[in-house]
């Protein structure tokens, strides 16, 4: 039996892995908590070098840190009227006071605004939520804070998302479990993951109840206003033959849904079941009230701060909230 490569450390350490890597201490702790600030290649050859030596993941001790930022993209309008991204800062504030940490938020564009807000900020880390351009999303990582993305998802960055294909396709079973044979779903930009999510589980529901997707029944809003939402609900009633269920992937496209139906003379549920997603206040409160997916907004903040306090290896630091259906009056079977 040959020996035991003595140059291994019977218990590695950080520096350890830098000397064998040939890399800083720091670039090794940031590969290892999944940070931000190195390219993938750096970061695979840290943790293959890791890997190698046997060290210990769980040495990973929690972040120091003294104000936290919350980055929401403007794309996003502003915060206060925003239903989804509101309550998910609500819940990076509740997490920071309970950890004795201070916040600050900050909506930016352009990765210029983003290379200045940073510097501004002088922040220990960064929460990003919703959707970013690779630009602005590579200037942030730059930056080289700590950074965690919420409802969104880029390679080598720790993320916490909801269960997007879980909620999409319990909606959908729903509808189909109602007796709804031509079910549209209408969707929003491709680039945002989380609307992808929700496709992919609208097409599984579809797939296993033994229904072929229509693609005329998958349609896409191209502007985010009210009026970009009636004109996809629009679109979606003057099909033909019409639908008879529609699955929005969010709540603002659902409520404007049940608007154009009463408009048009439509009776929700008996001719038309609509669907959303998020559970937004206004949901409850529609005529009738809207059948969802309900999201624990304030849950995505809270497990993104105790991701960045709390460093997981990167293959870890993927956090899934799971999401449940909100049975309401907008789908409930037809009427005799």
């Amino acid at each position: 039996m040959s020996k035991a490569d003595s140059s291994v450390p019977s218990s590695p350490t950080i520096r350890d892995i830098a000397a064998r890597a040939g890399v800083s201490t720091g670039t090794v702790s940031r590969a290892l908590k999944g940070q931000a600030g190195l390219t993938r290649e750096t970061r695979e050859h840290v943790l293959a070098v890791a890997a190698a030596l046997g060290y210990n993941h769980t040495k990973l001790r929690p972040v120091k840190a003294r104000r936290l930022g919350f980055l929401l993209h403007e794309s996003h309008s502003n915060l206060a009227s925003n239903p989804f991204y509101f309550p998910v800062l609500h819940g990076v504030e509740v997490a920071c006071r309970n950890s004795g940490i201070a916040f600050t938020y900050s909506s930016v564009g352009s990765p210029q605004e983003v290379k200045e807000l940073i510097a501004l900020l002088e922040v220990d880390g960064l929460v990003c939520a919703g959707y970013w351009e690779h630009a602005t999303l590579a200037e942030i990582v730059r930056a080289g804070k700590p950074v965690v993305l919420v409802d969104h998802d880029a390679a080598g960055l720790p993320s916490v998302n909801i269960d997007n294909v879980s909620g999409a396709y319990q909606a959908t079973q729903h509808l189909i479990a109602m007796g709804r044979q031509r079910i549209a779903m209408i969707t929003g930009p491709d680039e945002h993951y989380s609307i992808r999510q929700r496709v992919e589980g609208y097409h599984h529901a579809l797939l296993d109840a033994g229904r072929t997707p229509e693609p005329r029944l998958l349609v896409r809003r191209t502007v985010d206003t009210d009026e970009g939402n009636q004109a996809a609900v629009a679109q979606v009633l003057d099909l033909s033959p019409q639908p008879d269920a529609i699955f929005a992937y969010n709540d603002r496209t659902a409520l404007a849904a049940l608007q154009e139906c009463a408009r048009q003379g439509l009776r929700v549920p008996e001719d038309l079941a609509v669907v959303g997603f998020d559970d937004i206040t206004a949901a409850r409160y529609s005529q009738p009230d809207l059948t969802t997916i309900a999201v624990d907004k304030e849950g995505l903040g809270r497990e993104a701060v105790r991701l960045l306090l709390h460093p997981r290896p990167l293959e870890r630091a993927h956090v899934t909230v799971p999401v449940r259906l909100v049975i309401r009056g907008s789908s409930r079977a037809r009427r005799a």
